[in-house]
């Protein structure tokens, strides 16, 4: 009586956790839907852009579905545990282990994606320059949308200031005028002299510092998952034994 009453308190902690890294795993992925209009939405304006980088996005629904899917797992196992559910905790262990097995091969790829992501945004720097110097100023949901990305990051163009230069926006300001956000926010305007002296980072610097920082992040939180599943799949088993036994 008193192993099983163990045993299911280690349920109820194990699943907790399980419980709770669901919904933190779902708020990230409520956050990067939401957020990827702005610097991702960058990439379907950028000709040549590889078709990989484009399905970031798709991201936020695998985070979404797997805190979904947490959260139900831990819910399901602390049920199995206070109704002595042989049925459920069966359930529970097979559902843990599949998802087990899809996190370990989801962490392998988030490391190797890391690379990846940089090596393909290195290659995209021609081409944004490109699309900067003959969209921005001219094509209005394009230079809204770089507005956007760059008044939220608080980064300008590509990798500097300089992308601009001969851009629609550059020649029709007199050839010495930026946007506002590729100097200090303290300055109304934005000419070359401010522009040099602020040296705001480009805007996919800060996509790829956001990337390798999430994917560690997510990967690393994923790890902690798996342990904690390892150990309420352990646990499971032997309470689900414990109660054939008493049967």
């Amino acid at each position: 009586m008193c192993c099983s009453g163990f045993l299911k308190v280690m349920m109820f902690i194990f699943n907790g956790g399980i419980f709770l890294a669901g919904a933190c795993i779902l708020g990230v992925g409520v956050w990067v839907k939401v957020d990827s209009s702005s610097l991702l939405g960058l990439l379907d304006e950028v000709e040549g852009a590889p078709s990989g980088l484009s399905q970031l996005v798709n991201v936020a629904y695998l985070l979404i579905a797997v805190g979904a899917v947490l959260l139900v797992i831990g819910f399901l196992g602390c049920c199995g545990a206070v109704r002595e559910s042989r049925c459920m905790l069966l359930t529970f262990f097979s559902i843990v282990l599949i998802i087990f097995l899809i996190e370990v091969a989801g962490a392998v790829v988030l490391f190797v994606f890391k690379d990846v992501a940089k090596q393909a945004l290195d290659h995209l720097e021609d081409d944004v320059k490109k699309s900067i110097k003959e969209k921005y100023g001219n094509n209005e949901p394009f230079t809204s949308l770089w507005n956007a990305t760059m008044e939220e990051f608080k980064c300008c163009g590509y990798k500097n200031y300089t992308d601009f230069n001969n851009s629609t926006f550059y020649i029709d300001h007199g050839r010495d005028l930026y946007p506002v956000t590729c100097c200090n926010e303290t300055i109304a305007v934005c000419t070359t002299i401010n522009a040099k002296s602020s040296m705001i980072d480009g805007c996919f610097t800060m996509l790829l510092q956001l990337i390798e920082e999430n994917t560690v992040i997510i990967a690393g939180l994923a790890l902690g998952i798996a342990a904690l599943e390892v150990a309420a799949m352990v646990v499971s088993m032997v309470l689900y034994q414990n109660i054939g036994n008493k049967a």
